[in-house]
């Protein structure tokens, strides 16, 4: 029988959340591991993506009442060797114990309104950026034409695995592509020549590719939740993986697409609003944007929306100085300094430039855009501040946006 295979090597561009539906004593929710407890992907995770934007007989290929003609594997951890482990290891290379412990993502569940809800704190272990996944894809019979498309559908600027893909997580590039129409074994280790390179072509993506670059007017600071010996209150910082070198990066600064998500989705609501006269005060009441930014299921309240219209990645940057403030908790009765409620804030003190990317849905309706594209310079002109501890004076930034096709 005639069949087409690829072997694809991807890389995480930011971090990964892929998850077991489990929980354990460390974390609410720790991410999906193969049997050597190394971070995995599911091939019916990226089957279900894949599915979702093929533009062709989806049934056909996919599979509905006579099965599917495209098989995906397993997406398994790729070693510093370009190496998966489809067998039991009886112990792990320095490398791959870089992945027995996770980085720890803090969050905290959002109302109705976008603000906090009381004791809803949860965490979730994400998977570092930098990491490579191997995983191979396979149609059966003679369609070199759907094999190309599908396996093109890894180049869309949408792609992403994972959950919490609207806030900055599962974002991928592609590092190697081997394709094959010969016979081979099944494993992701047969290092078959690229027999038949597969015809890349241009993707009509329905995103706008926003870039905010942004620098700081002097300090902010993205809160961990943490201290350390110099502070109550830290930065959140995160390391990468490096390939090149085998081994971890060190922490680098990190600004969460959730963070700045929450900010502009506030933002971009009150101008919306403002465009449409909704005030308290002439009975329209006032509107969050969950056009763009979704809205969780609930069918008690009848909501429908679901997922929003906007794509966020995160943002990571070299470490670099840092900032300690000294405060005093206040008597909010006495207007007086509370006895031993000293504490410190660490703050991160550069001039370094932040890009920021992204992706917004090109059919929605002016209105829209426009709120948005005020919120982003707002950013830019210092109107917005971002991070935590606004109100001190930090999270103050300037600098411009851009506007492309996302290609």
């Amino acid at each position: 029988m005639t069949r087409h295979m690829a072997h694809i090597i991807i890389e995480a561009d930011t971090p990964l959340k892929v998850g077991s539906n489990a929980s354990d004593f460390l974390q609410d929710a720790p991410v999906q591991k193969d049997w050597n407890a190394l971070p995995m992907i599911l091939g019916t995770s990226i089957a279900g993506v894949l599915r979702k934007d093929f533009k062709g007989n989806v049934d056909d290929i996919f599979g509905k009442d006579n099965g599917s003609r495209v098989i995906f594997s397993n997406a398994l951890l790729v070693d510093e060797n370009g190496k998966v482990y489809e067998e039991l290891l009886l112990k792990k290379t320095p490398f791959l114990q870089i992945f027995d412990n996770l980085p720890i993502r803090e969050h905290t569940a959002i109302t109705s309104k976008g603000v906090a809800k009381e004791h809803s704190k949860f965490d979730e272990e994400v998977v570092y950026k930098g990491t490579r996944f191997k995983f191979s894809i396979e149609l059966i019979e003679d369609d070199k034409e759907s094999f190309d498309a599908i396996v093109n559908l890894l180049n869309s600027p949408s792609f992403r695995l994972g959950g919490g893909s609207t806030k900055g997580f599962g974002k991928f590039t592609i590092v190697e592509i081997k394709t094959t129409s010969k016979e081979c074994s099944s494993s992701l280790n047969d290092d078959f020549k690229d027999e038949e390179n597969y015809k890349q072509n241009s993707i009509d993506s329905d995103y706008m590719l926003y870039t905010l670059k942004i620098k700081p007017d002097d300090f902010f600071m993205f809160g961990s939740g943490f201290g350390d010996k110099d502070a109550g209150m830290t930065p959140v910082y995160e390391k990468t993986v490096d390939y090149t070198n085998a081994r971890l990066s060190e922490e680098m600064i990190l600004i969460p697409a959730s963070s700045i998500k929450g900010a502009i989705s506030h933002r971009t609501a009150f101008y919306y609003n403002k465009s449409q006269s909704n005030t308290i005060e002439n009975g329209k009441g006032i509107g969050r944007v969950k056009e763009i930014f979704g809205e969780e299921k609930n069918s008690k309240k009848d909501i429908e929306v679901g997922k929003g219209k906007v794509i966020f990645s995160d943002c990571f940057q070299t470490k670099n100085s840092t900032k300690v403030f000294d405060h005093v908790s206040i008597d909010r009765f006495t207007g007086g300094a509370i006895d031993g409620a000293l504490f410190q804030e660490k703050t991160v003190a550069d001039d370094k430039e932040y890009k920021i990317e992204i992706l917004l849905e090109s059919g929605l309706d002016e209105e829209y855009k426009e709120a948005f594209e005020s919120a982003l310079t707002d950013i830019t002109t210092g109107m917005l501040s971002l991070g935590g501890a606004t109100t001190k004076g930090h999270g103050v930034f300037s600098g411009s946006w851009s506007k492309t096709d996302a290609k």
